[in-house]
């Protein structure tokens, strides 16, 4: 198992960052943070995680071990293959799903696209005991340490994770222009946009508007 790569960011596209790791592009799917996070030209470590299949070998990438695990873990659910347990960490923390999970709260499972009422039911009753409690702001520390490179303004980001997220550019740049008012008292208040809790309510937002 490749448990992690580590090396410059040679490329980046909407779901894929190229690692360079030893001479050789390592091809590394991921999540619309991680890669808003990530650098062309940048050093950058993710942990990853290896999916093998009969015509395809695919590689997962994470900001954190903790990640991978959770990752891998929603995978022992019947019907979450990798695509879907991404996604999931696409819109939630690790703890964010551990308190969703141990809470029984459907509503946080189904603002996960491709996550329906009884997909949340089925995923309650399989997943409630196996990723245990929410550990605290370790994991979102890990998240910050990813990599070196100063955060691309929020805006550009949060529309990145909404397109990678299957989205389209238009309703991208509405959930952005909804969630500007709270970017901008976040931005008064600390001087940074928290982009994982705009994620969240942008995606509210389009769940609303459907």
């Amino acid at each position: 198992m490749i448990a992690s790569v580590s090396g410059p960011v040679a490329a980046l596209a909407a779901t894929t960052a190229v690692i360079e790791v030893g001479g050789i592009g390592m091809a590394v799917q991921c999540t619309p943070e991680t890669l808003a996070g990530l650098r062309v030209g940048e050093h950058a470590r993710l942990a990853t995680s290896l999916v093998v299949r009969e015509d395809s070998l695919t590689l997962y990438g994470f900001a954190d071990d903790d990640e991978r695990q959770v990752f891998e873990i929603l995978q022992t659910a019947s019907g979450v293959g990798p695509r879907l347990a991404q996604a999931m960490l696409g819109v939630h923390s690790p703890d964010a799903l551990r308190l969703a999970l141990s809470t029984g709260d459907e509503k946080a499972l189904t603002a996960v696209p491709g996550i329906g009422k009884k997909g949340a039911q089925k995923l309650l009753l399989e997943l409630k005991d196996k990723l245990g409690s929410p550990l605290g702001s370790s994991g979102l520390v890990g998240r910050q340490r990813a990599v070196a490179a100063g955060p691309a303004p929020w805006t550009e980001q949060l529309a990145a994770a909404l397109v990678g997220l299957g989205y389209a550019s238009r309703e991208a740049e509405e959930a952005v222009a909804a969630v500007a008012p709270q970017a901008e008292a976040a931005l008064a208040e600390t001087g940074s946009a928290p982009v994982p809790q705009l994620l969240r309510a942008a995606l509210q937002t389009l769940n609303r508007a459907r």
